[in-house]
């Protein structure tokens, strides 16, 4: 059984979805919040393939949103309930922003899992992630909009290109 991730996808998907808000009420912001989930989870599975992977990021911590916070100007100071911030991967945020981005790599990503441990237990729908229909566009603009998650993809935008063996591939803007 592979150590529990969803601290790490909860806490990477809230920084995203506070980043690059919905647009469009309450029903915009499940749509939304659905898309950074699939994007982040397709990424911490990237990224922690394997049990003992998901293990030790669980034993040890993922790092903070500090960084990403900086690149984006945001400001964890205004968050009072801030201590879930500790749990965002800036790995795996960049790797999910840098998906949503770019659709084309979102599916190399999910294809890519097929060699993980993640899916043993069956396939899993990534279908907002990869086949967004119109009422999810509208709702992640912001989220899908390439310009805008350029700063937080490109950081470690070669890191993900060299885990789905395509070097070279540039960000997409």
């Amino acid at each position: 059984m592979l150590a529990d991730l969803s601290p790490l996808i909860a806490a990477t998907a809230r920084w995203l979805a506070g980043a690059f808000p919905a647009h469009g009420g309450a029903f915009a912001a499940a749509r939304c919040e659905a898309q950074v989930r699939q994007a982040v989870t397709v990424a911490a599975w990237l990224r922690y393939p394997t049990a003992l992977d998901a293990g030790l990021v669980a034993m040890t911590g993922p790092g903070g949103s500090a960084r990403l916070d900086w690149v984006t100007g945001g400001d964890a100071a205004d968050d009072p309930d801030g201590d879930w911030r500790t749990w965002v991967d800036e790995v795996v945020a960049s790797w999910a922003a840098g998906l949503l981005g770019d659709p084309e790599l979102a599916s190399a990503a999910v294809g890519a899992l097929g060699t993980g441990e993640h899916l043993a237990s069956g396939p899993v729908d990534f279908r907002r992630l990869l086949v967004p229909d119109e009422d999810d566009r509208r709702a992640a603009s912001l989220l899908r909009h390439p310009d805008l998650l350029a700063p937080v993809a490109a950081l470690h935008h070669a890191q993900l290109l060299r885990r789905l063996d395509r070097p070279g591939r540039p960000v997409s803007a």
